[in-house]
């Protein structure tokens, strides 16, 4: 029963999305632009660390951008309904969990047309997708939290950056060093524990986000 209710607000909130055609061509449209700019300012990049950061750079703005509206979009009409008719471990989980499936999507759409845009680099395709999976549900999970705590301070967005820089901060050093290993081609031995920080990360957050958030649904 409490699967099929989490799944049926995961589903809520993809209805929700796509009646808002406007936001997801919005979001799209800001990948291509994004990476079409960077191709058009850098014509040719040689280092790996310089594709390496300059992607990374992108990945973050987007992420912000589309898990950090999670809560800066619900109206307290919303809220009391929500606060009403569902448990708020359920009603976390299920923005975590939508979250994450879409910022899956969309890394793999900027990775897609970064690549065809500013050309590849990348040896090791396998790590690289598997860094970029777990990265884009931690960075979801997080932003999703903050954005939480934000909406309780008259949904201000700069809260919302300002808490999220030091949690965010250790998550991307560990996802630029697993990807930098992608890109050298190096054996996978060599990353498997930083793999595993991610995996642990993920759960991690999570963890917190049910926790953390009875204590916003109070209020």
């Amino acid at each position: 029963m409490a699967t099929q209710l989490l799944s049926s607000l995961v589903k809520k909130e993809f209805v929700l999305e796509f009646r808002q055609k406007s936001t997801l061509a919005g979001i799209l449209v800001y990948i291509v632009a994004t990476v079409f700019i960077s191709a058009l300012c850098f014509k040719k990049i040689i280092h790996p660390m310089v594709w390496n950061a300059l992607f990374w750079t992108i990945f973050m703005f987007i992420a912000v951008n589309v898990s950090g509206k999670s809560f800066i979009q619900e109206t307290k009409g919303r809220g009391l309904y929500n606060y009403l008719n569902y448990s708020p471990r359920q009603f976390i989980l299920s923005k975590i969990f939508y979250n994450m499936i879409l910022m899956v999507v969309l890394s793999l759409l900027t990775f897609f047309f970064y690549s065809w845009f500013v050309g590849s680099m990348v040896q090791d395709l396998g790590m690289f997708l598997l860094t970029l999976l777990f990265s884009s549900s931690a960075f979801s999970g997080v932003l999703s939290l903050m954005s939480a705590i934000a909406s309780k301070a008259n949904n201000n967005i700069s809260l919302m950056a300002i808490l999220s820089f030091p949690v965010l901060m250790p998550l991307l050093l560990v996802s630029v060093k697993v990807s930098k290993h992608a890109i050298d081609g190096l054996d996978w031995s060599v990353s498997y524990k930083y793999l595993i920080i991610l995996v642990m990360l993920n759960f991690v957050v999570v963890a917190l986000a049910t926790l953390l958030f009875n204590y916003l649904w109070k209020e």
